[in-house]
């Protein structure tokens, strides 16, 4: 097992306008006995996919109730346009909400009321109970509840809309929706605005008013033909927004703890063979599925799921598992993290079978089971065999789980994490997510297994034969979705060579890396956390000085009364229910300026060390190791760097004293050295490899500073002129350039004007005139082809870079240039691991890799292997690839990760 508990969701979909717009958007269907079935297919369409993209906690399909509601007695000509419902349309509904049902989603209709004051009021249960909602509708009227917890999506459009995407399409925020809904009216529910009043108009008003009320208010001042008819409305505008707003408060038959509904497979079969939906009804195993059309799904099919239950089955298995050419593999257990996770059971998947081998099973009745000892006596040595291949979802996490165990898993052949990361690195790499999209099935979910919140069970209390149809899907799916995945990775040559050469054999690599994990001098750290409470105490003090009185330097709210109502400084930017921010932007930004905010800039930023590093690290040293071991994910981030969690240790800030401190509490022990390698400079290097640039190529060739040379080039004096605040406007500009920084953002980081700014960018571009032709080019190739590569052949897909929005395309445009760099440099430091990894084996050395951060790889050198360490691993990480510049590489030494650094 290694998804993480998701987040809880309550998922809302709105039943009624699904139904309308499907039934207008898709083709007619029948079934075989010419019944219409082309918007029930539409639905459940949705449905299946909103359930692969949003794992919940919470579900609900809601529909509108027959009859009136209490907005017909209010407003009697209330939707009175609608045309009487098609014939075709209306024999789908019951047969819909059964299937709906069936499928799993519990169906509310409540009589009085519309759907969405239904939907509205479970959001609000949700948010009380601290739940985010995501609400699935194609109805604008809805987007009045977006905020923080509640997102729109709209499966037909692939539209999400969060409080941002809300005034980019309406140019109102969420909260004044309704309002400017008033304004426009509705001609879906037949509810007027005012005349000749559109979307821009009315979204204008709001803004330059901020209500409806103040625009009534001000009605007397807005001129023409439409302040006319604006004032001709005025007693109608208050009775509009009334009918248009949703109500929050609906007395509802049950709560969100009801809404955990099951799948009925028997009744869905039923069903599906009524309907004629052939793909569907052969994943349930009813009948084979219909012939997929050419550019649709694999036709995967589903295996037959047994339970090991004793030893004679198992070595019966395990007879039949050692002929296998590829098995599909995986491990349930008691936890989630790698180094504590203890075994609960076992699948494999190979030919027509999946089995699930339980070992630790505890409930009630629960059956006597062979027991992790004897099982993996049993299969330690096909597990541990080199020749016996065996692919899965997230192996890394698998032999962890087995090493706990005392069992080293070799043969991982393939991992279809990393197979999907390789090939569609923008998409979602969970194996539900990829068993949907590669094969078309919809997987048991680990929810529907273990239960939720505080009624989870571990997956050991789990009934076996549930177990089973779990845990043996698992090993099935990654199987099958190896074998789809993998031809498509294969077809595309350098793809498939980054897979192979870089993302698989760095795994094992960042395995041992996680299980060397570092030292942690405790008490150094306890002592750091005492002096940084000193030093908040005392900018706490100061702070209180700046404001003129004490405050909660932790509130939100009380800071911005005192910087916005009591300090009258100037408002950057607003939340989205419209009170001015107090982000770490905005007080970056007051804090050039203003005394205060820079006072709780540098608060956040020691609270923040404080609670994440000084306090939490000596809470994560694991019991029988005393170290602290870290997680590196592979599959994040879409450059192909490597993100570290539980704990962080790529976020340890470097720049400021208290963050250098922090390194000080990483040390070696007793008879070795901290060992730091750190490539120099890499991304201007890798600029100067792929732009061809000769000036910086020059810079690099010659082991030149190149900040003093590009200093020398834009100003226009010698090299050895170069004055240290022109090299330090040559480095922010050198380094600003790669990741597409504008004049604007420039001349803020140096202080200058934005027209002082653009005469050195101006003039770097003049002098370095490969670079612009590379950035020039490498945009226009991104807008073509949709990535941009790395020089391995990684590929960054960029699916913003034709948005219509020019802030999003802006940033894929900046992310085009910059992505190309990252990517590289990650990609070297991954081969870099390779061969340090490969070099230590080979000559069985004691000498650990302990960490990689960014572009430094740490390592943990025994005092007599500290010269052959430093000179070999520098010599390694120089020659991992040949560039067009020479790759230098930084090495230094020390007691503690600081001194090394």
């Amino acid at each position: 097992m290694s998804a993480n508990d998701p987040q809880k969701t309550l998922l809302l979909v709105d039943g009624s306008s699904y139904l309308y717009r499907a039934f207008h958007a898709l083709p007619e269907l029948q079934s075989p006995r010419g019944e219409p079935t082309g918007a029930i297919y539409g639905v459940l369409n949705m449905l299946r996919r909103l359930s692969a993209d949003h794992k919940a906690q919470a579900r609900a399909c809601v529909f509108d109730a027959r009859g009136p509601t209490f907005r017909d007695a209010q407003y009697p000509e209330y939707k009175a346009n609608r045309p009487p419902m098609d014939e075709a349309l209306a024999a789908q509904i019951e047969p819909l909400k059964e299937a709906v049902a069936a499928l799993g989603w519990p169906v509310l209709a409540v009589e009085g009321v519309e759907a969405d004051d239904v939907i509205a009021t479970l959001a609000e249960e949700a948010k009380q109970k601290g739940w985010r909602s995501v609400i699935s509708t194609g109805d604008k009227d809805l987007a009045q509840l977006v905020g923080e917890q509640v997102t729109l999506v709209n499966t037909m459009s692939n539209e999400t809309l969060d409080p941002e995407g809300v005034r980019r399409k309406f140019g109102v925020s969420p909260d004044q929706i309704v309002d400017y809904l008033a304004l426009t009216g509705d001609a879906v529910d037949n509810v007027p605005g005012v005349d000749q009043v559109g979307p821009k108009t009315a979204a204008k008003w709001i803004q330059q008013y901020g209500s409806l009320d103040a625009v009534i208010e001000h009605a007397g001042e807005i001129s023409g033909v439409v302040g006319e008819n604006l004032r001709k409305t005025l007693d109608w505008l208050p009775r509009g927004r009334s009918l248009l707003t949703v109500k929050r408060d609906v007395r509802l038959p049950l709560s969100l703890e009801d809404l955990d509904g099951r799948q009925d497979p028997a009744k869905l079969r039923e069903l599906f063979g009524r309907f004629g939906f052939r793909t569907w009804l052969g994943e349930l195993g009813g009948a084979s599925p219909a012939p997929a059309p050419a550019a649709a799904l694999a036709e995967a099919k589903r295996r037959k799921y047994v339970t090991l239950a004793d030893e004679k089955a198992l070595a019966a298995w395990l007879k039949q598992m050692e002929q296998a050419e590829l098995v599909g593999f995986d491990t349930e257990t008691t936890g989630l993290e790698p180094m504590m996770a203890q075994l609960v059971g076992m699948s494999f998947a190979f030919g027509e079978t999946a089995a699930y081998l339980p070992l630790a099973h505890q409930y009630p009745g629960a059956p006597e089971q062979i027991g992790a000892q004897r099982a993996l006596e049993l299969l330690k040595p096909w597990l541990e065999s080199a020749q016996r291949r065996k692919v899965g979802q997230n192996l890394k996490f698998d032999a962890h789980v087995l090493a706990n165990h005392g069992v080293r898993l070799g043969g991982v052949a393939h991992d279809t994490l990393l197979e999907s990361y390789v090939y569609e690195v923008h998409e979602r790499h969970d194996l539900d997510s990829l068993s949907q999209r590669h094969l078309g099935w919809t997987t048991i979910s680990y929810d529907e297994v273990t239960g939720k919140g505080a009624s989870r069970i571990s997956f050991s209390a789990v009934e076996i034969g549930r177990a089973t149809e779990y845990a043996a899907e698992d090993a099935d799916c990654a199987l099958a979705v190896h074998e789809v995945l993998y031809a498509k990775l294969s077809a595309q040559e350098r793809l498939k060579k980054v897979y192979e050469t870089i993302e698989m054999p760095v795994m094992p690599v960042l395995l041992r890396m996680e299980r060397n994990g570092v030292l942690l001098d405790g008490a150094k750290l306890e002592a750091q956390s005492h002096e940084l409470g000193k030093e908040m105490l005392e900018l706490e003090q100061k702070a209180y000085q700046a404001a003129g009185q004490p405050f909660n330097l932790n509130s939100p709210k009380q800071i911005q009364e005192i910087l916005f109502d009591k300090q009258k400084l100037p408002v950057k930017k607003k939340t989205p229910s419209g009170q001015p921010s107090t982000d770490e932007d905005v007080l970056a930004e007051l804090a050039l300026e203003y005394p205060l905010p820079k006072l709780l800039l540098e608060y956040r930023g020691l609270a923040k060390l404080k609670s994440t590093y000084t306090d939490k690290l000596p809470r994560m040293v694991h019991p029988e190791t005393r170290r602290v071991h870290t997680t590196y994910s592979q599959a994040v981030a879409v450059t192909g760097r490597l993100a570290s969690n539980d704990p962080n240790l790529q976020n340890i800030p470097i720049r400021t004293p208290q963050g250098r401190r922090i390194r000080e509490a990483f040390v070696a022990p007793k008879g070795s050295k901290i060992v730091s390698a750190d490539y120099s400079q890499i991304e201007l290097r890798i600029m100067a490899h792929l732009s061809a640039d000769p000036g910086l190529r020059h810079a690099f060739a010659h082991g030149h500073d190149v900040h003093s040379a590009t200093a020398a080039e834009v100003f226009g004096v010698p090299l050895d002129k170069v004055s240290p605040d022109e090299r330090r406007i040559a480095k922010v500009t050198n380094f600003g350039l790669i990741y597409g920084m504008s004049a604007f953002g420039l001349a803020q980081n140096l202080g200058i004007a934005r027209a002082t700014a653009q005469a050195y960018i101006d003039s770097y571009f003049s002098r370095y005139q490969g670079v612009k032709r590379y950035m020039d080019e490498t945009r226009d190739k991104a807008r073509a082809e949709g990535y941009v590569e790395t020089v391995f052949g990684r590929r960054l897909w960029l699916p913003e870079i034709k948005s219509s929005n020019p802030a999003r395309r802006q940033g894929a445009e900046r992310a085009a240039i910059n992505a190309p760099m990252q990517g590289t440099a990650a990609d070297l430091i991954k081969l870099a691991m390779i061969a340090v990894q490969d070099w230590l084996d080979r000559e069985k050395l004691k000498t650990l890799l302990i960490m990689q951060v960014h572009d430094e790889l740490v390592l943990e050198v025994p005092q007599g292997e500290l010269e052959e360490a430093k000179e070999k691993v520098r010599e390694l990480m120089q020659n991992v690839a040949q560039l067009d510049v020479p790759l230098i590489v930084e090495v230094g030494v020390g007691d503690n990760w600081d001194q090394a650094h």
